[in-house]
Parts: structure tokens; C-alpha cells; sequence
């Protein structure tokens, strides 16, 4: 560090995502203490495909150590999807999207979401500085005195540790789109700062068969469902399942659903998808014995500020872009870059820093939590008429390659922000 930037700070993170870890990652590079918190007991290494591009990218490859190679380590552990086709009952394709230049649906980077954090957790697990508690959550958090914040921290269920009441120099939540450390700091202000697009979805994986391949396929059914199988890098496929809640009641139910066992859950999209064609019935077989099932609401977070004095907010706590902007890692992984680097530029002023990160950031996730018009329920179409337009559509794009002329867009806030060079 430079003189400047030679003040070491103690730095609590909260979450060990993506976001977590990589802001970890650069303030342990840093030379910054870090204690490294997550509810869970164990780091989580589930979850569905997602995408590495764009300034994530560089990111990634600014990890890169004598030591440690985390861009080969993730590209070790890629997906090596070809791309996405859209097919229909018969599993004809409609549409076809390969990976080509990364202007495409399939990002340059494919990896399992499990896969990614276990990668970018051996890139800190030997730093000096850093200390990890699992099973632990953030319980209570004082800031009135000015030099400090302090943090109760206690064991998430079923651990009964306690860490007691710690004081750090700053506090980054980086605990997902459904925040606790949000609701606790910015109280009021966090309220109603996750917004629903009417869209719900639920992952799991099921055994590979040969019909599986390194396409991602994608199947859409009468009644707003949509089915999307992908490759994993394992011997799995991963499936999705997705359906539009149009209807307040049915909003609330799924609400309500998400309180209920995993049974119950698992019940409601056998159901849901009972008859809907193609390979539904080999999907709704594997449902049962999926140990990594879950389901989501699919939102936005959108708030005014991502600061309060010493607490901070990075990644889907701050600013969620949604799964279906494609954008959910990039823009997490960018933006715990940013804070990292900020922090270091000016330890002597956290809350100076922190401003400087979100004056950066902003237009960044603006523009990758801006989607396309009609989206997501253009992609969930009701009637077998609007399934036959969206493919008809789909089709010709595909075909005359229009998508290479706003295909950087799936890719866009890279122009919204260059990405500084903290030489962290």
C-alpha cells in the first residue's frame, strides 16, 4: 500500500456470495483486516449456471496471483455451454443462440454459481488477515460512536455460537436480496426496495440422459410456464422452472409458499406443471429426489442509497439486477471492486469512500437493471398463439443474426462506467 492508502482497517463482511467474497478478495489484498461472516453453516456451494463478461471479467483476472490463478481455476470449472436453443415440444429447435462472441444470451463464461464461490473462496482462505465464522448472522448494530460501529454477532440457526459485540471500521452487507443487515440499518428507508416483476422461478438438477447436451434448451407452455434445461459440469442437468403471477392472490400465495416446507413448495410446481409437453414429465420425476431445489421470487432492488455512516451495501443487497438480466455476478463482482478499491483510496474517510463507490456504481447498475421492453413476460407467453410469435420472432433474429447488432446490449453497462484500475 502506499502511504496514503497505508491505514489498515478492520472490516466486517457479511455474506459469503460472490459479493462477499470478492470484496474480500481485494481488502485482504489490500492488507485490510477482514472477518468473513455467513449464516449458512458451511460455504454455499449450490445454485444454477450464471455468466462471467464484461467488466466482471476483468475483475476475475485482476485476482490473478503468483500464487493463485483464479481466471484459469473458473474456466477449470466452466459449464462449457454451446449456447441456448429454443425448442419446441418435439424438441425442434426454434431458435438458436451459440455462445459465438459473447454477444449472445451464453455468456464467454459459464459456471456453476457454486462452482464460482468455492473458486473465489481458495483465492483468500491462505490470506493473512482474514478470518471466516460460519453460522454466524448480524444481530444488532450500534453506530453512535463516530470511530467505530459495533456489531452484535450471534449464531444463525441451528448454530448456538456466539461472537458478542465486535467494533469495526466498517460493515459490508453483502447478504443478498433479502438483506436482514438492509432492514436493520436503513429501516424505513429499506422498505419496499425489492421489486417484484411477476415472475417466479424454482431450480434444481436432475440426472444427465443422452438427450441432454452442451445446449441449453429452452421450452415454453401454454399458461405463462417456461421449462430451461442446461448442462452442468458434473454428471447433473440443471433445470428451471418458471411461471408470471399476474394475479395479486397468486403473488401472495407463492409469498406465503416460500414460509412452507421444501415439500410443499416441490408440490406446488408439480402441479403447476402437470401437461405441459416436451420433457415436463422427466422434469417433475427428478423434482422429487432434487436435494438442491429451491425457489425465488424474481426482483430488482432499487434503493436511493447504498450507504449509512460505517455500514455499506454491495451487490443483490444494494441493487439486485434479477436473474434475468444476465447481469447478477458481473455487476456483483464489479461492484465489490469498486468498494474495495475506494476503501483503500481513502481509509482515513469510510463514509467518503463509500459515497465515491456508489458515485461510480450507479450508472453502472442503472443500466444493467434496465431490460428489455416486455421483460420478463414476453418470455412467458399465455397462448399457444403468443408461444408461436415469440418463436417466429426468436427464429428470424437467430437467423439474419440481427442480435449482433443489440447484442452488446445484453452486455451494456460496461459503457455506463470504465472500470478503475485501484492496482489492488
Amino acid at each position: 500500500m502506499s502511504e496514503k492508502e497505508g491505514r489498515k482497517l478492520d472490516i466486517l463482511v457479511s455474506g459469503a456470495g460472490i459479493a462477499g467474497l470478492t470484496a474480500a478478495h481485494f481488502l485482504l489484498r489490500a492488507g485490510h483486516n477482514v472477518l468473513l461472516i455467513e449464516r449458512a453453516p458451511a460455504l454455499r456451494a449450490s445454485g444454477q449456471n450464471v455468466d462471467v463478461r464484461g467488466h466482471g471479467l476483468t475483475v476475475l483476472q485482476r485476482m490473478n496471483t503468483p500464487q493463485f490463478n483464479a481466471e484459469s481455476a473458473v474456466r477449470a470449472k466452466t459449464t462449457e455451454e454451446k449456447g441456448l436453443r429454443f425448442v419446441d415440444a418435439a424438441d425442434r429447435p426454434r431458435a438458436e443462440f451459440p455462445v459465438d462472441d459473447g454477444t449472445s444470451f451464453t455468456g464467454e463464461i459459464e459456471i456453476m454459481r457454486g462452482d464460482l464461490a468455492l473458486v473465489l473462496y481458495e483465492s483468500i482462505k491462505h490470506m493473512s488477515g482474514l478470518k471466516v465464522e460460519f453460522g454466524i448472522k448480524i444481530e444488532a448494530i450500534d453506530q453512535s460512536n463516530p470511530e467505530k460501529v459495533a456489531v452484535g454477532l450471534n449464531g444463525s440457526w441451528p448454530s448456538d455460537k456466539t461472537l458478542g459485540t465486535r467494533k469495526f471500521d466498517l460493515v459490508i452487507a453483502a447478504d443478498g436480496i433479502m438483506s436482514s443487515t438492509r432492514r436493520l440499518v436503513f429501516q424505513e428507508a429499506a422498505m419496499n426496495v425489492v421489486k417484484p416483476l411477476s415472475q417466479w422461478s424454482c431450480w434444481f438438477s436432475i440426472p444427465w440422459e443422452e438427450s441432454d447436451s452442451a445446449w441449453a434448451r429452452w421450452y415454453n407452455a401454454p399458461k405463462g410456464r417456461m421449462i430451461l434445461i442446461r448442462p452442468d459440469s458434473g454428471n447433473l442437468t440443471r433445470v428451471s422452472l418458471w411461471t408470471m403471477t399476474r394475479d395479486p392472490e397468486v403473488e401472495r400465495s407463492l409469498t406465503e409458499l416460500l414460509g412452507s416446507s421444501m415439500m410443499a413448495q416441490k408440490q406446488y410446481w408439480v402441479d403447476l406443471f402437470q401437461g405441459a409437453g416436451w420433457e415436463a414429465s422427466r422434469v417433475l420425476d427428478g423434482i422429487d429426489d432434487a436435494d438442491d431445489f429451491y425457489m425465488q421470487k424474481i426482483a430488482q432492488v432499487k434503493m436511493d442509497s447504498w450507504s449509512n455512516d460505517r455500514v455499506v451495501l454491495v451487490g443483490d443487497a444494494g441493487y439486485c439486477p434479477s436473474p434475468v438480466s444476465g447481469m447478477g455476478v458481473t455487476t456483483a463482482m464489479t461492484g465489490a471492486y469498486v468498494l474495495a478499491g475506494e476503501i483503500n483510496h481513502a481509509p482515513e474517510n469510510v463514509q467518503a469512500a463509500c459515497k465515491a463507490y456508489e458515485d461510480k456504481m450507479r450508472p453502472f447498475t442503472n443500466v444493467a437493471q434496465k431490460l428489455a421492453p416486455g421483460t420478463p413476460g414476453a418470455a412467458n407467453p399465455e397462448t399457444a398463439w403468443g408461444i408461436w410469435l415469440l418463436y417466429f420472432f426468436l427464429g428470424f433474429v437467430s437467423s439474419t443474426r440481427l442480435y449482433k447488432l443489440f447484442g452488446s446490449g445484453i452486455n451494456p453497462p460496461s459503457q455506463a462506467m470504465k472500470l478503475p484500475d485501484y492496482g489492488i
